[in-house]
Parts: structure tokens; C-alpha cells; sequence
């Protein structure tokens, strides 16, 4: 396991965790009103804090009658909220509904993510094996290779169905460390949740001594498409949860952030691209809270624009001039199709034949004269094996197969 430099320690006290003292009497007052009756343990567990924390929480508790001992199991209490503690609970939940894991300061986070930003070494063989699933030509690894080593944000663009989103999924592979992401960051009394299930990947085994409020996890890849809006690039408060969320830069921090389909999203691409220029540029962003309250954070994220617009559509030519690299995903020849279809037919235990490559290739070439498309083969052979379902019987590569499959995939 490649831990990272930075590692968070626990905090054996309320002053050690760097949070406001008032913020972690809330937070457990909160969960004791969501429990009902529970232990210090258990606190300790959902809070992520140290036992011995919580514990000097719970004896202040007691000693301003909020809530009371129901029993002792060992050197553990079992207790539940007074009527005045109830009451303070549900004044601190409508305030602030957040009652997950306590969170890091903002100084602790800045400083983790400046120690564990990205540095990639690659090298041919070894981005060409982190590749090895797709067909790509030895020019676009040498211009990818050059352009994760150069460093700053990545535009892939050309004609759509090239593999520009399958390129962006791996590059993660090219990172073997681990980084240690929060639960939440506590910026002037908020509380910004930051870790997301879908986005960070936790390793299986997290280190023993470590504060629990961080998870060790693989670097971050968080890809977005149509979804995005000029509000998910700020700190806001999810409509559903009531729960203030980090915004997008800061969750894919020390990771890759891919803008897929760019040029596509309900926020104008001039206007993601200006919002980023400064972030891109100097590797710090700035933001506001709702309270008027900004604070700054480090950008260190790779952000790859995958689009199927030109360039010159997306921004004017001063601005695309300052994003170095700028790799075109162009229509594949040939013998790569070829070898697409090769090994997408191996992929599915589908029998392939020199034969019915040549004659895919040829009529797809026929069916759509502006290029081939790396993935014809896929889709084409999808279709085949949902007719082979439907019919009931094995996937088979014959021309009266491929030939229904193509009528049914390219509009006439």
C-alpha cells in the first residue's frame, strides 16, 4: 500500500480536531436525537470521532442536564437526551440538518490536498498497458504521454463515438497512490460535505491509526456530463438532503475531473471555461457561502474536456490557446476497425472471421461515408446479440445478422 505523505493522525481532543467547540456539541446532540437512546460508542462511530472526545462531550452534557446516563455497560454509558437537550437538538437540526461524520478543518484540508496533489510519472509501456483494453494508435499514446507529463487541463476532441470518454475513464490508471479524502470540511462554522460514495473509492483496509473523520481511497475520477449546471462548480445545498454540498472541483481534488460531451451542458461553455481560467492557471480557487463568507482552497485536479464540437466553437482562440494540450480523437482506419471488431467479438464469445471483418468494415464504410467510428463494432454487435436473445439462440457473426443489425443502426 503506497500511503501518502500526509497522514491524519487522531484526535484525542476537542481542541486537537481544530473544530469550534460549539460545532461538535451540536453534531452530537443531533445524533443522540436521531438514535434515540444510545452509547458513547456508538457516537463515536457515527461521528468518526475519538471515544475520548465524545466521551468529555457526554460529561458536559450530563453536567448542563442535556441528556442522562440510562446505564453502564463497562466504561461505555448508554444515555439519551433530557427534555431541555431535545429541545436544543431540534434547534441545532433546523439549522443545520448535516449529522454524518464530524468534519476537518479547512486549514487540515488545504494542507492535505496541497501534500498529496497530483504528480504523474508515465511512460510509454506503461500507458500503453493501462490502454490495453482499447484500439489506439502509437501517435495518440506518445500525445497523451506528453500531455499527462506537461501537466494542466486536457481538451480530447473530434468527431463523437471515437473513444474520447474511454480514454478519459483510464487515465486514472496511470496513478498507483492512495489519498486521503474527508468526510466534510468545516469552513467558518458550515459544514461542506465532500466524500461521495460514487466518486471516491475506498481502499479495503484503512490504516489503524489514522483519524477516521479522512478515508484512504484511490484517487478520484469523477466524470460528468449534460448533468452539469453553473451551480454544482459553487458550495450548495442539496434540494433533497437539506445538506450542504462541496463543489465539484473540491470533490475530484487530487484526482481527475472529466467534463464529458463539453459544450453540451446547461451552463455555456465560455462560461465554465472563464469560471475555471484563474483555478487552471494558478491552481487555487476561490468561493462564497451563502453567508457571503469566501474562503480559497487548492485546485489540484486534471480536468479533461471531452467534446465532439471544434475548438473554435467552444471559446475564442486567445483562451483555447492557453490550455496546452489539445489532442484530436479522429475517425479510426482501416485496420484499426478491423481490430475492433476483433476484439469486441472476443469480448462477447462471439466466433470472428477475416471474412465478416472485411465485410463489416466495407459496409460500414458504405453507411456512413464521413468516416469509420471506433464504436461501430460495439453497438453493432449488441444489436446482434439482442436479436440472438430474443430468437433465443447463440450470438452469431453471419452477414444476415450483421446486415439487420446495420439497417437498424443507421438512419436512412
Amino acid at each position: 500500500m503506497k500511503l501518502p505523505s500526509f497522514q491524519p493522525r487522531a484526535a484525542g481532543t476537542i481542541e486537537e480536531t481544530g473544530l469550534p467547540r460549539g460545532l461538535i456539541f451540536e453534531l452530537i446532540l443531533k445524533r443522540i436525537f436521531l438514535e434515540g437512546t444510545t452509547s458513547i460508542q456508538r457516537l463515536a462511530d457515527s461521528t468518526r470521532l475519538e471515544f475520548e472526545v465524545v466521551s468529555s462531550v457526554f460529561q458536559r452534557f450530563r453536567k448542563e442536564q442535556l441528556c442522562e446516563a440510562k446505564g453502564l455497560v463497562g466504561r461505555d454509558y448508554e444515555l439519551s437526551l433530557t427534555v431541555q437537550g431535545v429541545r436544543m437538538a431540534e434547534d441545532a437540526y433546523r439549522k443545520n440538518q448535516y449529522s454524518g461524520p464530524a468534519p476537518v478543518s479547512l486549514e487540515e484540508y488545504c494542507r492535505a490536498v496541497r501534500e498529496q496533489a497530483l504528480h504523474p510519472r508515465v511512460t510509454h509501456e506503461s500507458l500503453s498497458e493501462n490502454l490495453s483494453d482499447l484500439v489506439v494508435s502509437e501517435e495518440l499514446v506518445r500525445a497523451l504521454g506528453t500531455a499527462i507529463m506537461t501537466g494542466g487541463a486536457l481538451f480530447l476532441y473530434g468527431p463523437t463515438g471515437n473513444g474520447k470518454s474511454s480514454i478519459s475513464e483510464r487515465l486514472s490508471r496511470i496513478f498507483d497512490d492512495y489519498v486521503y479524502v474527508p468526510c466534510a470540511v468545516e469552513v467558518s462554522g458550515q459544514i461542506l460535505s465532500v466524500y461521495d460514495a460514487v466518486v471516491h473509492k475506498p481502499v479495503p483496509e484503512q490504516p489503524p491509526d489514522m483519524d477516521r473523520r479522512w478515508v484512504l481511497c484511490h484517487r478520484p475520477l469523477l466524470t460528468i456530463g449534460g448533468e452539469l449546471r453553473a451551480e454544482m462548480l459553487e458550495p450548495r445545498v442539496d434540494e433533497v438532503t437539506r445538506i450542504c454540498l462541496a463543489p465539484l472541483s473540491m470533490m475530484a481534488n487530487n484526482g481527475i475531473l472529466v467534463i464529458d460531451d463539453f459544450g453540451r451542458q446547461h451552463i455555456q461553455p465560455r462560461e465554465l471555461l472563464n469560471r475555471w481560467i484563474v483555478p487552471l492557471d494558478r491552481r487555487i480557487d476561490s468561493f462564497s457561502l451563502w453567508s457571503g463568507i469566501r474562503f480559497t482552497v487548492p485546485f489540484e485536479v486534471m480536468v479533461v474536456f471531452a467534446t465532439n464540437l471544434e475548438l473554435n466553437q467552444l471559446a475564442e482562440e486567445a483562451f483555447i490557446r492557453r490550455i496546452k494540450n489539445k489532442i484530436r480523437i479522429d475517425n479510426v482506419t482501416q485496420q484499426m476497425f478491423v481490430q475492433i471488431f476483433r476484439h469486441e467479438c472476443s469480448h462477447r464469445g462471439i466466433e470472428y472471421s477475416e471474412e465478416m471483418g472485411e465485410y463489416a468494415t466495407r459496409r460500414c464504410a458504405e453507411f456512413s461515408p464521413q468516416g469509420l467510428r471506433a464504436c461501430f463494432p460495439r453497438d453493432l454487435l449488441e444489436i446482434i446479440s439482442g436479436a440472438a436473445a430474443f430468437e433465443q439462440r447463440a450470438a452469431r457473426l453471419e452477414r444476415a445478422d450483421l446486415d439487420d443489425a446495420l439497417n437498424l443502426y443507421f438512419a436512412q
